[in-house]
């Protein structure tokens, strides 16, 4: 579900869209993002931070403050941060460095140690963070260590912080695409370009979240009750919607580039629009219809996109639009990924038929 605050800034952005320069900064600005990643001494921090790599970027070892400075490590323009253990000897001045990573950070995932228990100076660490006013996720790791315990364990860290907290395990993996990076981009949506862009292995889920946000805005658009009022904003909200995808696969595209992609997958404005405008002579039913209509439209472009880069730009026009309308046919439902993911191995692998 897309949040009021996040809709609010969509539609800021949206109103920005109209001037070219401006788009392509809020996405320029995106690809900048970074995240920050906190806690006390051998909460998994650097366990994490070399899971989300894919490789070893920062040591991990079992003796306290192994971490002795700020380690950042970039990835192209997103830098993540494994900040120093709090609590050990001689850790007020690495405290102070990791909150100076915080505030240059565009969020804060505040890890503990899920097997030993939250202390009283877990707590303090967490009120610091949370006055810094940066979005803040907390979480709780080694949970392949609690087993059993495990709810318990959620339980007692939420009731004494007084907040949400996701369980995970970052040398197992668990819950961290499933649960960790969805609260994330749920935070922060301007992370997933950055993370996309720069994690390969998360780039799927990230792109599926920019689509989802973005036609759950488009729903919203599309219920406009005057007929057309609402085609400026749709439109404006699907450039800005490929020109996310295109950053995420490092494609460098401007907002006329993208405007001509979206015509050659759905055609003219006319024709994109012309069953969503006509619903809305139907008053209030159709303004509902003509809303699922927009975010049905949105979606299956954004997953045409997606193909489209995810084949290194090798899909024609042609096919491009055959797969949109062959999405916009299909239902909604749980099966509806798996069939459109079977279409397009099918026709990839025809295409590397073609070349070969």
């Amino acid at each position: 579900m897309l949040r009021i605050p996040v809709a609010l800034n969509e539609l800021r952005g949206l109103l920005r869209s109209f001037d070219k320069a401006s788009l392509s900064q809020d996405i320029a600005e995106e690809t900048l993002a970074r995240l920050a990643i906190v806690g006390p001494v051998n909460s998994g921090k650097s366990t994490l931070v070399n899971l989300l790599v894919g490789r070893r970027v920062s040591p991990v070892t079992a003796v306290p403050g192994t971490t002795k400075e700020v380690l950042t490590q970039h990835l192209g323009p997103f830098t993540l941060v494994d900040t120093p253990g709090f609590g050990e000897v001689g850790g007020v001045d690495r405290g102070e460095m990791a909150l100076e990573a915080v505030r240059q950070g565009d969020l804060t995932v505040l890890l503990f140690d899920g097997a030993a228990g939250l202390r009283q100076e877990d707590y303090i660490l967490y009120q610091e963070l949370r006055a810094e006013k940066q979005p803040l996720v907390v979480a709780l790791n080694k949970m392949d260590l609690i087993k059993r315990e495990l709810r318990p364990v959620v339980a007692d860290a939420r009731a004494k912080l007084g907040t949400s907290v996701v369980p995970i395990s970052a040398k197992k993996g668990t819950n961290v695409g499933e649960l960790l990076l969805p609260r994330i981009i749920e935070m922060r949506p301007a992370l997933a370009v950055a993370l996309g862009r720069e994690l390969p292995f998360y780039r799927r889920r990230m792109t599926r979240s920019v689509i989802r946000r973005t036609s759950m805005l488009n729903l919203l658009i599309g219920m406009e009750p005057i007929p057309f009022l609402d085609i400026p904003l749709l439109l404006a909200s699907q450039i800005r919607l490929t020109l996310r995808i295109a950053a995420i696969y490092g494609e460098a595209m401007g907002p006329e580039r993208a405007k001509e992609l979206l015509s050659t997958i759905g055609g003219g404005i006319l024709l994109r629009y012309a069953t969503h405008e006509a619903v809305k002579f139907l008053p209030g039913p159709g303004w509902i219809i003509s809303g699922f209509i927009a975010a049905a439209g949105t979606w299956a472009m954004g997953q045409v996109a997606e193909a489209y880069f995810e084949s290194r730009k090798v899909l024609s026009g042609a096919q491009m639009r055959e797969l949109y309308g062959q999405l916009r046919q299909l239902p909604r439902g749980f099966n509806v990924r798996p069939r459109f993911t079977h279409k397009m191995r099918s026709l990839l692998g025809r295409l590397r038929r073609k070349g070969s």
